[in-house]
C-alpha cells in the first residue's frame, strides 16, 4: 500500500490554536484563554505524464484544518474521478514554498505512469471554501458519465443503532471539545461501532479525509458502512459517499433537495436530522429494519 507519511511543521501543523478572549456574561467581563480551530489554505497539485512528458497542474485550493492532508488530497481526487485505484497514486508529498522549507500548505499528488484519466477534468480550476464544498456540480448526469453505478444492497440497520450514532461521534471529536468549531465525518459498521473519524473546519474536507484514508488502504468501496456527518447533507457530500460506495449517509442536519434526488437515483439510504432519538428517512427506507409499532393513543 502507498506510504503517505508527511513531515510535520511543529509551528503550524496544529488543529487548534490558543487565543485570548474577553468573555462577557451579563454585565460582567473577564479576559480568558480560548482555543480556535485552525483554518489554512491547502493547494493540491497533480503531477502526471501526458504525451511522454511530466506535467504539474494545480487542481484545487481549499481552506482546511491542517492534518491528514494526504488523505484530504487523495479523497478529493477520488470524488472527482481523477483516481480510481490506489495503484493510480505513486506518492504524496508536501512542497516547500518558503526559504526555510517549512511550508505545509502545498501538496503534490504524483500519479503512477499506469494511471489513466481524462485531462479535460483538470481544465476547470477548483476553488473550495471551508463551507461550500466543490462548487459547480449541479448535474446528476455528470455522476453517471463519471461511471457511478447504483449501490448494492448494503447493511440492514436497526433504528436503535442510528439513534446511537451522534453520541458516539460527539464523544470521539477531540478537537471539537477544544474549539467547538470543527465538523466531523465518521464511518460506522452496521452495529454502530465507530470505525474511523476525521475532523475539519469544512464538511467536505472531513469527508474527503475519511474517504481518502480508506482509499489509501485499498478498502474502497465501503459497501457495508454508514457515514454520519455532523452538519447537513449537501449534494457534494452525497456525491462523495456515492463514489466511495457508501450505501447509507446520515446527517445531524437537513439534506438538500439535490442530495435526496441523488440518493433516490443511485439507491442510497439518506437520513436527516439524526439527533435526540429521532431521524427522517428521505431515501432508501428498505435498509431500515422494521421497528416495533408505536402504541395507539388511548
Amino acid at each position: 500500500l502507498l506510504s503517505t507519511s508527511l513531515p510535520r511543521d511543529p509551528a503550524t501543523d496544529a488543529r487548534a490554536r490558543p487565543v485570548r478572549v474577553r468573555r462577557v456574561r451579563g454585565d460582567d467581563a473577564r479576559d480568558d484563554d480560548d482555543r480556535l480551530a485552525v483554518e489554512e489554505p491547502l493547494e493540491i497539485r497533480l503531477q502526471f505524464r501526458e504525451g511522454g512528458a511530466s506535467r504539474m497542474r494545480a487542481v484545487s485550493v481549499t481552506m482546511r484544518t491542517p492534518g491528514h492532508d494526504a488523505e484530504l488530497a487523495v479523497g478529493f481526487l477520488v470524488s472527482e474521478g481523477v483516481v480510481r485505484s490506489v495503484a493510480d497514486v505513486a506518492g504524496v508529498q508536501h512542497c516547500p514554498t518558503r526559504l526555510d522549507g517549512s511550508s505545509h500548505n502545498v501538496l503534490t499528488v504524483r500519479l503512477s505512469d499506469a494511471a489513466t484519466f481524462d485531462p479535460k477534468r483538470l481544465e476547470r480550476h477548483f476553488y473550495t471554501t471551508s463551507s461550500c464544498g466543490v462548487c459547480g456540480k449541479t448535474s446528476l448526469e455528470a455522476l453517471e458519465v463519471a461511471g457511478c453505478a447504483p449501490l448494492g444492497p448494503g447493511p440492514l440497520l436497526r433504528p436503535a443503532v442510528i439513534h446511537g450514532l451522534p453520541a458516539t461521534l460527539r464523544a470521539a471529536q477531540a478537537v471539537f471539545d477544544e474549539t467547538g468549531g470543527l465538523h466531523a465525518a465518521a464511518l460506522f459498521d452496521a452495529d454502530g461501532t465507530l470505525l474511523r473519524l476525521r475532523e475539519d473546519v469544512g464538511r467536505h474536507n472531513a469527508v474527503d479525509k475519511l474517504v481518502g484514508s480508506f482509499f489509501l488502504e485499498g478498502r474502497l468501496p465501503l459497501a457495508d458502512a454508514v457515514m454520519l456527518v455532523s452538519g447537513r447533507a449537501s449534494f457534494e457530500l452525497a456525491q462523495k459517499a456515492l463514489v466511495a460506495g457508501i450505501p447509507v449517509l446520515a446527517a445531524v442536519g437537513a439534506p438538500s433537495s439535490l442530495a435526496v434526488e441523488l440518493a433516490a437515483d443511485f439507491g442510497m439510504t439518506l437520513l436527516g436530522f439524526v439527533r435526540d432519538g429521532r431521524f427522517n428517512v428521505y431515501a432508501g427506507a428498505e435498509r431500515l429494519a422494521p421497528s416495533a409499532p408505536l402504541p395507539l393513543p388511548a
